[in-house]
């Protein structure tokens, strides 16, 4: 067996952001990692599962039920020297957070005029697909990406979630990750001995000629079974995974869909002033004259997320997408 086939294993999303803090903690003695339950729980999901054991109290924190006093606390530590990455248990419960995010970590390195960075990642679980109540279900990476002074990624595979990480926290910039917590448990292989893309780089999932969709996170694995059933219908969809919602890469957009002149834009968030909205008005500027069909979008509803029992109805599913491509395709 090679060196490089060694270095490549097949885990689940969760396992890789494991493996991934693992490594930072193993590789720089200034990485922290801080949260509610992440030590001796593991987390929630047990994703943090067995680091505390393996790297003592003082380097995988338990903190108290006080989402603005872990960011601040991470904020002064990064001050100090140190990288932490923090956890907010669920996406929902950032909010007590999100002044001293946009105000004080988004906001110093400008304030300083360069001369103070902030290293730290933070960690927000997002999402529905999981039959959880409103805040531990939301979708809320248009508020950050909305903020100058923050880098906002969400990985959608296991691979990704691995290399993001990394690099996520060997940025002197502070970094929101949106872990999409439905796909938590779905397992792809990860190379831990690759050379990495740029993290705010988009790729192609899937070449395709007639129509282009763009996802990232957890609606990137339901375009790949949108293209799968159009397919059938002798439909050549090209799937685009973002993985970076701030900065967004729009000329691999418009790449693709000068190629395939349409374009769908999914994602859980509501579609009322989401990340797709700035897609559509960005990609309407610049391929004005390429485009077959106006930029479609499909999402949540602007409403607040419902019980378990209407969760299917609320997010994107693969008919309401199917919908959006025969749309697209009818112009």
């Amino acid at each position: 067996m090679t060196v490089e086939k060694m270095a490549v294993e097949k885990m689940a999303l969760a396992k890789a952001i494991n493996e991934s803090l693992r490594r930072a903690l193993e590789t720089d003695p200034k990485v922290l990692v801080m949260g509610e339950d992440v030590g001796k729980l593991g987390g929630v999901f047990r994703v943090t599962d067995g680091l505390q054991k393996d790297f003592g109290e003082s380097r995988v924190i338990d903190t108290p039920l006080a989402e603005s006093g872990i960011v601040g606390t991470a904020i002064g530590l990064a001050l100090r020297g140190y990288r932490p990455v923090v956890e907010i248990q669920f996406d929902g419960f950032v909010f007590p957070a999100y002044d001293q995010i946009v105000t004080q970590l988004a906001k110093m390195h400008a304030r300083s005029l360069g001369k103070v960075k902030l290293p730290v990642v933070v960690r927000i679980p997002y999402g529905g697909g999981i039959g959880a109540v409103e805040h531990h279900s939301e979708s809320p990476e248009a508020l950050f990406a909305h903020v100058s002074g923050l880098k906002v990624v969400s990985p959608s595979n296991a691979g990704d979630a691995y290399w993001m990480m990394q690099q996520a926290i060997q940025s002197d910039d502070p970094v929101i990750f949106f872990e999409p917590k439905r796909r938590y448990w779905d397992k792809a292989e990860v190379n831990t001995e690759a050379i990495p893309g740029p993290l705010h780089k988009a790729r192609v999932v899937r070449e395709g000629t007639d129509l282009t969709l763009v996802a990232y996170g957890p609606m990137v694995k339901l375009c790949q079974e949108v293209a799968d059933a159009a397919a059938e219908e002798g439909r050549s969809l090209e799937i685009l995974d973002l993985r970076s919602v701030s900065p967004l890469d729009f000329d691999s957009i418009q790449a693709s869909v000068e190629k395939t002149r349409r374009l769908v834009v999914v994602h859980e968030a509501p579609v009322f002033f989401g990340s797709g909205a700035e897609i559509a008005a960005r990609i309407t500027e610049r391929c004005f004259y390429h485009l077959e069909a106006p930029v479609l979008r499909v999402g949540g509803y602007h409403a607040p997320y419902p019980p378990a029992r209407l969760e299917e109805e609320y997010l994107p599913g693969l008919d309401r997408v199917l919908d959006a491509v025969d749309r697209s395709l009818a112009y």
